[in-house]
């Protein structure tokens, strides 16, 4: 390994990556597990999660609290069928949602929460929320998303004036006690091409300048009947744009919540966004997400900052792989895989690396986030397509590492890396200069409180570099050596 080591900055793409990992449709998968797949993080993994700890069977699951009671539509329990959210107050902080975000956070990737909410609970609840999610750094929270629509239990239980108010309200407490939080508003935007304002506009208008980031669902095609039929044409549970009123329609909402905010801009992301198979089937949905891309890569207005592709494994067909109904730990990738691991390594969503000047170790590594995290670069040399490509680690460190376009994960107590997957799809043609990166994100997956920066920014000194052993050729048989034959 060269002995130049130089700093390097990655900073956001020009839009986000950004991906959902289970929900009411499909359980977590592993971020380890998602990363071999798509060989890069994701800016931001989104985890769906609900609270209404006012009633009397929270929080045990509704599937599993109601399991008695006839459904014909998912959203026909008593509160939302989520993974419940067991923080919040006189919750606790050792339940799956806070392991799922320190996996999140250790690979290199910010959280996105979405979280279905209660507008009846007090303050001390949403008190409560906001020290629970302190240490976790840069994290977006999509409070009662799809705001505008009629499914979720919330909804049910305010209007829709005074849901827009508890968005407000919750965004104030749980920024006050996480300054670390940003709130995602989540409402209907501009759905009909005729109309020129948002849906419900009058009632929702105070969200948009008291949200940080501004959002809308929007598929392109939706089977909202699902599991409890089937689409056919001509039914009415299930519905298809095409890619380009989908983006038109987008495009408008963020400049209806421009006007609304007097002019200013926010960043304004898709929180959900896909075709749905079960209408399209796995071709067309594969045409309509690319087709979709292509017109914001080719636009030259640069307006959204993100889009969150939903979700990685789905027990329909709004997946990148199904899941597996005779074994749901295993999931079936779908052709929409394809295209989306084609997309996520243009240039459109590949994060900004800005290199500076070299250094010496030891050396202090920030990690701000999936947009602002300081590493080191160090410069490499192939004559050729290497035969090998490993790296071995005397220190614990957690590391995100980068070489040939690939990302590669050290856990703290691996002292083994090998980097040949970084060939395997993208091999050398000829010699050549690479730069090996490394960042070092927090390893317990939270901040350091105690630091002043501590809800922003982790810090890991890095003290030595690992060793790296590459060979452009296979090792061949000893000649010399006799060759011993079992018979």
């Amino acid at each position: 390994m060269s002995n130049s080591v130089f700093r390097v900055h990655m900073g956001p793409a020009r839009c986000a990556a950004d991906l959902t990992d289970g929900s009411e449709r499909g359980e977590y998968v592993s971020q380890d597990y998602i990363l071999h797949t798509l060989g890069r993080p994701m800016r931001s993994v989104n985890l769906m999660y609900c609270y209404y700890p006012l009633d009397e069977t929270f929080p045990v699951r509704a599937r599993d609290a109601f399991a008695d009671k006839e459904v014909s539509f998912q959203w026909d329990y008593p509160y939302d069928d989520y993974f419940p959210y067991t923080g919040g107050l006189n919750g606790s902080r050792d339940g799956e949602v806070f392991r799922q975000m320190e996996d999140i956070r250790r690979h290199g990737q910010d959280v996105t929460l979405t979280l279905t909410c209660d507008p009846n609970v007090s303050d001390e609840h949403l008190a409560a929320i906001g020290e629970d999610l302190k240490p976790y750094g840069r994290l977006l929270l999509r409070l009662n998303h799809e705001a505008t629509g009629d499914w979720f239990s919330f909804n049910k239980r305010a209007s829709y004036a005074d849901v827009a108010k508890f968005f407000v309200r919750a965004s104030e407490i749980i920024r006050e006690h996480a300054p670390n939080v940003q709130t995602i508003i989540c409402i209907g935007g501009i759905e009909d091409p005729a109309s020129e304002e948002i849906v419900k506009e009058a009632e929702f208008a105070c969200t948009v300048p008291a949200a940080d980031i501004w959002s809308v669902d929007k598929y392109m095609a939706l089977h909202w009947g699902w599991p409890y039929d089937i689409a056919e044409k001509g039914g009415i549970s299930h519905n298809r744009l095409s890619y380009r009123e989908t983006y038109d329609m987008t495009k408008r909402s963020f400049r209806r919540f421009t006007e609304l905010n007097g002019g200013v801009t926010k960043p304004m992301v898709m929180s959900e966004f896909n075709a749905d198979g079960d209408v399209t089937g796995p071709y067309d949905q594969c045409e309509m997400v690319d087709g979709f891309f292509r017109l914001l890569k080719e636009d030259p207005e640069h307006w959204l900052t993100g889009i969150n592709f939903y979700q990685f494994r789905d027990r329909g067909r709004l997946g990148l792989e199904i899941e597996d109904p005779s074994d749901p730990n295993t999931g079936i990738p779908q052709p929409v895989m394809h295209t989306f691991k084609s997309w996520i390594r243009d240039s459109l969503f590949e994060p900004k690396m800005t290199e500076g000047d070299a250094l010496s170790l030891p050396v202090r590594l920030r990690w701000g986030g999936a947009e602002d995290a300081e590493g080191i670069a160090v410069p490499l040399h192939l004559d050729a397509n290497p035969h090998f490509c490993e790296l071995f680690f005397e220190d614990d460190g957690n590391y995100m590492i980068e070489l040939n376009g690939r990302w590669f994960y050290k856990a703290p107590a691996v002292k083994f890396v090998d980097l040949m997957p970084a060939f395997f799809e993208k091999p050398l043609k000829a010699s050549c200069d690479l730069t090996l990166k490394i960042f070092a994100p927090p390893a317990e997956g939270k901040n350091d409180l105690s630091l002043p920066d501590g809800n922003l920014n982790y810090y890991y000194t890095l003290e030595s570099l690992p060793k790296i052993r590459i060979l452009t050729a296979p090792i061949e048989p000893d000649r010399d050596r006799s060759v011993r034959v079992l018979s």
